[in-house]
């Protein structure tokens, strides 16, 4: 019977070991990649950037590796970004004024003014310029 018990304490320990591996890498969340020199933005999208403080203007914008955000509508971006000749293009998931919209394509491209994000719809953010 000690054999017997002492497996089956072995089995609860790494059960018990499992379901904390589990919860631990479902709670985790994985980080964005990096593929941006950093943040880009309206004056009021950098002092957030930097601040972590907002005043709630209308020409908030800003872009990060992990999305766009304006005063109105956030875009989540999604998986791994893909270089093109002047930018890259990224899976988004965005939402606006509460309202959920399809994932789609963000093209970001780069020009001397900083980034513009453009979809697919024809919405354009931007020239965003670097935050310092």
């Amino acid at each position: 019977m000690g054999a017997f018990r002492e497996m089956s304490l072995n089995t609860i320990r790494f059960s018990i070991a499992s379901a904390v591996l589990a919860a631990v890498s479902i709670a985790v969340p994985a980080k964005a990649a990096a593929f941006l020199d950093g943040a880009y933005g309206s004056k009021e999208g950098c002092t957030y950037a930097k601040t972590g403080e907002s005043s709630g203007a209308d020409d908030f914008l800003l872009l990060k590796d992990d999305g766009v955000t304006t005063s109105v509508s956030a875009c989540e971006f999604k998986g791994m970004p893909k270089k093109t000749a002047n930018g890259f293009t990224i899976k988004a998931a965005c939402e606006a004024d509460g309202e959920v919209g399809p994932e789609d394509i963000a093209t970001l491209t780069k020009s001397a003014k900083g980034y513009t994000v453009s979809f697919p719809d024809g919405t354009k953010l931007g020239p965003m310029p670097k935050c310092r």
